[in-house]
Order: C-alpha cells, then sequence, then structure tokens
C-alpha cells in the first residue's frame, strides 16, 4: 500500500504511452497560478515530493516514471538517452492540459527535464535542477569527449548486483551496506541526517522495478578498462554518454531561466563520485586502473557549470546554489531553506 500524506492525491493518468502515476495538491485560494510539476531521480519515486508539495503555495504534480513508484512498467530505451522518459512525461502534461508550467528534475529527472527543455519547450516556464545528471552523460572528461570509445565503466554492468537484488527482494532492513535504507543513508544524504519519513523514503526506493529492461539494465563486454561497457536496455545505460547528450540545450531559442540546486555532500554527483567507476579505480577498489589520463574520475559539477556557463553566454541565465550541509537531496535536508528559494525562482519568472 502506497503511503500518501494527509492533503496529497493520488490518481492514474492514462495516455497513449502508459498509465502513469500521478500526486497532485491543490492550494485553496491558488486557482489559475502556473503548476509546478516534479520529477523524480533514479531508485527514487514521487513519494520523495511529499513534503515540497505540503509546504508549495501553489498547485504541483509529481509524476512517476515507467518503473517506478505505482506507474505502470515498461521497457526503457537506453538508446533514446532520456527520450522515453521525457516523452512519457510530456504525454501526461498533455494529458493533464498543462504547458508552461514551472518544472523541477532532480537527479536523473534533471536529465529528464533538459531533454524536455529539447523537446518541448512548450511545456516549461522554468527549470530547477537539483543534483542533475551531467548534460554530457557518464562517461566524459570536463569538455564532454568520451574517455573510452564505447563508454567503458558506465551502463548497467556498473550496478551491485547485491543491492539490485535487495530492491528486487523490498528488504526495508539495514542489515548490509547494500540494503536500501543504508544505501539512503549513506548516499542520499548528508551524514548524519535523519528525520521522521525514513521509512517513506525507503518505500520509494522499493519501489523500483529491476531486471535488464529497467533498474539497472544490460551490459556488454569491453576491450577497455574496467572490462564492460553500456547496453541497450533499461535504467543506468540511459545516462551513459554512449546514448546520452543534452549539451543541446546551449543552443535552444526558449531558453527557460535555470536554478541550479546542489549539496556540498553529495556522494552520487561530484567531481569525484564513488559512483563513478573511474573514482573507485583511482581509490583502489576497482583493480587494475589504467590512470587519471586513460580513466579521470568524472568532474561532474565542473561539466554541468562549463554547459550552464556557455547557456548564459547564449542568452540564457542560471543560478548556481550550493546548500552547505546537504548530500543529494537538499529538498529533504534543508527543506525550508529549499522552499524559499524554489519559490523565489518561481515567482521571478511566472
Amino acid at each position: 500500500m502506497t503511503t500518501i500524506l494527509a492533503g496529497i492525491e493520488q490518481s492514474s493518468i492514462r495516455t497513449e504511452r502508459l498509465a502513469a502515476s500521478v500526486l497532485r495538491r491543490e492550494v485553496d485560494g491558488a486557482e489559475g497560478q502556473r503548476p509546478v510539476v516534479l520529477i523524480h531521480g533514479n531508485v527514487s519515486s514521487s513519494l520523495f515530493f511529499q513534503p515540497l508539495m505540503l509546504a508549495l503555495p501553489r498547485p504541483s504534480i509529481a509524476i512517476d516514471l515507467r518503473g517506478y513508484g505505482d506507474s505502470e512498467t515498461l521497457p526503457v530505451d537506453a538508446t533514446r538517452g532520456l527520450g522515453d522518459f521525457a516523452d512519457d512525461v510530456a504525454s501526461v502534461m498533455d494529458a493533464l492540459g498543462l504547458a508552461d508550467a514551472h518544472l523541477l528534475g532532480w537527479s536523473m529527472g534533471g536529465g529528464v527535464v533538459m531533454q524536455l527543455m529539447l523537446d518541448r519547450p512548450d511545456l516549461i516556464r522554468s527549470v530547477t535542477l537539483m543534483a542533475p545528471v551531467p548534460p554530457h552523460g557518464f562517461g566524459t572528461r570536463l569538455d564532454g569527449s568520451l574517455c573510452t570509445p564505447d563508454a567503458a565503466g558506465t551502463g548497467g554492468g556498473g550496478a551491485n548486483p547485491d543491492f539490485v537484488a535487495r530492491l528486487a527482494a523490498g528488504d526495508a532492513t539495514d542489515e548490509a551496506p547494500t540494503s536500501p535504507r543504508s544505501v539512503f543513508r549513506s548516499s542520499y544524504v548528508a551524514p548524519g541526517f535523519a528525520d521522521e519519513h525514513e521509512d517513506l523514503w525507503v518505500e520509494s526506493m522499493l519501489s523500483t522495478k529491476t531486471g535488464p529492461d529497467n533498474q539497472p539494465g544490460d551490459g556488454v563486454a569491453s576491450e577497455s578498462w574496467p572490462g564492460f561497457a553500456p547496453g541497450t536496455r533499461g535504467i543506468l545505460n540511459t545516462m551513459s554518454a554512449a546514448h546520452l547528450d543534452l549539451t543541446g540545450i546551449v543552443a535552444i531559442e526558449r531558453k527557460p531561466a535555470i536554478l541550479w540546486v546542489r549539496g556540498a555532500h553529495d556522494a552520487i554527483v561530484s567531481d569525484e563520485s564513488f559512483f563513478d567507476v573511474n573514482t573507485l579505480g583511482k581509490h583502489g577498489v576497482v583493480p587494475g586502473w589504467p590512470g587519471e589520463e586513460a580513466a579521470p574520475p568524472q568532474p561532474m559539477i565542473a561539466q554541468t557549470r562549463r554547459v550552464l556557463d556557455e547557456y548564459a553566454a547564449a542568452g540564457g541565465a542560471y543560478e548556481e546554489l550550493v546548500f552547505e550541509t546537504a548530500g543529494h537531496s537538499p529538498h529533504i535536508e534543508e527543506p525550508e531553506r529549499f522552499r524559499d528559494a524554489f519559490l523565489r525562482h518561481i515567482e521571478a519568472n511566472d
């Protein structure tokens, strides 16, 4: 049974692409205001947005992506990058009659929002990117060039099999470092963070559907270290630079203002992330690392800043906001500060 907080309604929206689970909150006296549309990241769902939705003084909609939450489980074609997800979101917004909305994308969801900037600019009034996937995709150097021709070390082959097995089994314990609850504590938030909603966050993580067409996806062998490369199916392959390039946002005609929010203690998206196999190699966790020149740790933050600087130079605008005490989830770690910054951005671009 999905845990829905008081004040939020859940419904299923059938589009030509999928049956999508949607959380909605209406606000008395806010009729006619542009809504906020919230897009979650990998190994999560719309449940992570409920406290934020309850704190916002305007209508909000959170959409479960395919294979997450209570949305339909459908295959993910990784050769389209994040295109399947972006098209799904667009179909839900079209079905709800939403356009010119304020979009927030978290982690992988930030990449989905950037894909929508490219494909459906009519849907977007402003953009908030929270700990987003780097626009070049994974497996790249600062300038976006591939470290190896086949983006070795990225994609479904890099997933921890025990973590995936525990997701599939619905493990809600903290008995192992690979238990989803332990991963939440070690990677989703800064060290020492705790709140009353941890069971809800774990429930959200456990809604992730597993398998080669979903989480994590497939992989293929590579002649380059560490011996695997991305496949063509499933979640992790969508974010490999073999299939993903979102840097086209620099050249789009309609450039919504962007608020980029990140936590200083983000363990997932950083310039030396332990979710990056090259970083693991550098620190001896994965043996045989061929060195900095061949396999440098991916500078995810620097890459995002570089692309957003180009976006601004081409006529757009962005603000980078760092939450010094937060990790990968500023909206739950510093909820009041996040809400205030988010609202300022929305109201400045309403």
